[in-house]
């Protein structure tokens, strides 16, 4: 269970985040010459395709992309690509039996949910690193802890190979299990956006890095937006 003191932190972050920042109403209100894109992580390599920018061509950029998956979520339902198809989501990393720093970054993805639950295109995604003990049973007993954000809110479990080789060559963050019941595991939140690209590193337990994600959703929420109508690079 949550301790009282990370309730407290995730109360105050909660009435944070629900209410309106400036630094959105710039973003959306007082026109494009405001807008900066978030940067893309991972190795890109150029293209033998253009696209024109004011008349001259630029190569295109080929970016580092998730490999699609297959895990199972919580109530025993596959999830791939397809459950995440134009889907923006976040994804960190924990197990059940954690001693703290897992509910505390769970406990805000509970809030950052909250913050976005009416925001169809954002998704989030808590992945264990113990799948051998954290059977889709168990993530749904551990879930309980937490607000019900219902599909929004995906508690994944798989076979190992998966889930290290998403962590380390999709994500690009530490997974290894340190046997005798220990895991070295990256305590980061990681923003993702439609096209499975790397938008966001943030520690999932700082709650400045946490208010700093929250806007972030925000402003790949108002790239897609754009990109409907025109491709921003």
């Amino acid at each position: 269970m949550l301790s009282v003191r990370v309730m407290k932190k995730i109360g105050i972050l909660v009435f944070i985040l629900l209410i309106p920042g400036f630094f959105y109403y710039l973003l959306v209100k007082k026109g494009e010459n405001r807008y900066h894109p978030l940067p893309v992580y991972g190795n890109k390599t150029l293209a033998k395709t253009f696209h024109k920018v004011h008349g001259k061509e630029i190569p295109d950029t080929i970016y580092h992309t998730l490999s699609d998956f297959h895990l199972t979520d919580q109530n025993g339902k596959p999830v791939s690509f397809k459950t995440l198809d134009d889907k923006i989501f976040v994804v960190n990393f924990f197990y059940t039996h954690c001693p703290t720093v897992c509910n505390t970054i769970n406990g805000y993805m509970d809030s950052l949910a909250r913050n976005f639950e009416k925001e169809k295109t954002v998704y989030f995604v808590s992945i264990t690193v113990d799948p051998k003990n954290d059977s889709p049973e168990v993530l749904k007993k551990y879930s309980e802890q937490f607000t019900d954000h219902g599909p929004k809110w995906l508690f994944l479990t798989g076979d190992t190979s998966t889930i290290y080789n998403l962590a380390r060559n999709g994500l690009l963050v530490n997974a290894v299990d340190a046997g005798n019941g220990n895991y070295i595991y990256s305590d980061r939140m990681v923003l993702i956006d439609s096209h499975k690209r790397i938008r966001g590193y943030y520690t999932g337990a700082q709650f400045t890095d946490v208010l700093r994600l929250n806007d972030e959703i925000k402003v790949l929420v108002y790239e897609e937006i754009r990109n409907r109508e025109e491709p921003l690079y």
